[in-house]
């Protein structure tokens, strides 16, 4: 039997949402993956990459990409190149087509396989969007807090640095 419950919210998106459960269950030997970019899987069509190189700077900006994420992100960028080429076979060819007799008489109409495929996809895209913060609602739930730009003239730089 699996286990019960919704999935345990890591400790980092707690303190991101500067939730107060930080302290009370922090787990000490919570895993967190080294940050860094991941790069692109070879394995990704162009359609996948494209979207791979306009996601990937937008994740790092929110502070949520680490590089054991590109697993995830890969998934997120195949799944949704699969979506955007059932959405527009739907655009193309509308969503039904008929079911014609022997004699050439439609008889009824049914739905192009790409329909249910697009919106079964659409659900597993939804799903990566809100772990990743991609929706307005999953990215009310955490609070980043911005590292301050690498500018040498700014003189302000100097109070967020650590101590030498």
């Amino acid at each position: 039997m699996g286990r019960r419950g919704p999935a345990r919210t890591p400790t980092s998106i707690l303190q991101m949402r500067g939730s107060k459960l930080v302290t009370k269950r922090r787990n000490q030997t919570e895993a967190k993956g080294p940050e860094g970019t991941p790069a692109c899987p070879e394995w990704l069509d162009a359609d996948g990459r494209l979207r791979w190189a306009e996601l990937v700077p937008q994740l790092e900006a929110m502070g949520v990409l680490t590089l054991v994420d590109q697993g995830a992100v890969a998934r997120y960028c195949h799944l949704w190149a699969r979506w955007r080429k059932a959405e527009e076979f739907i655009a193309q060819h509308g969503e039904m087509y008929p079911l014609k007799d022997d004699k050439g008489r439609t008889k009824c109409v049914q739905p192009w396989p790409q329909v249910a495929t697009a919106n079964k996809l659409a659900l597993q895209l939804t799903r990566l969007e809100q772990e990743f913060g991609l929706t307005p609602a999953a990215r009310t739930r955490i609070h980043v807090t911005r590292k301050p730009a690498n500018n040498p003239d700014n003189p302000k730089l100097r109070f967020f640095q650590a101590p030498a």
